[in-house]
């Protein structure tokens, strides 16, 4: 049977992109991504928020665009995969971080969203993504916006804003 290791996250950077380089010359960057959840408590009916903070790390030409790039406050989209890793600490003792592997970012907001400018001309998202570890990073086509649909008829089953193209 086949596994699936796969993350996707949409936040804020919540400092600037460490970038270091491997022995071998190998670029790293670290970044730590917030991802916000609100919900209404159904006891009290306050609005709450939970934030949940990602280690996220970046390998070679990914590693340059995003220490380049991304700043403390932008949006990012990630995608990549989890990883734990073993280490021990200066007593010996073993201590596990799991953290995302990202594969492919994606800048969001605009270029005044949070510090400088990226190339692109428009100030729109930019993809890059990770295609072997030492393939260099380019821009991905994006998708032709999707066609404008017509309003779905008021329904009596209380459901009129569910989309029809629920895929179960």
């Amino acid at each position: 049977m086949a596994s699936i290791n796969k993350v996707i996250l949409i936040g804020n950077l919540g400092r600037d992109p460490e970038v270091r380089y491997t022995p071998n010359g190998a670029a790293v960057c670290n970044v730590s991504i917030a991802t916000t959840r609100n919900w209404k408590d159904k006891n009290s009916g306050d609005k709450v928020e939970e934030t949940e903070w990602h280690r996220v790390v970046f390998y070679d030409r990914l590693a340059e665009i995003a220490g380049e790039y991304l700043k403390k406050g932008r949006p990012v989209y990630v995608e990549g995969r989890l990883k734990t890793r073993k280490w021990q600490d200066k007593d010996g003792k073993d201590n596990y971080t799991t953290e995302i592997v990202a594969e492919q970012m994606q800048l969001l907001g605009g270029r005044e969203g949070g510090g400088g400018g990226y190339g692109g001309g428009q100030g729109g998202p930019e993809d890059y993504s990770q295609e072997a570890p030492s393939a260099p990073s380019r821009p991905a086509a994006r998708p032709a916006p999707a066609p404008a649909s017509r309003p779905a008829p008021k329904s009596s089953t209380g459901f009129d804003d569910m989309d029809d193209d629920i895929p179960f």
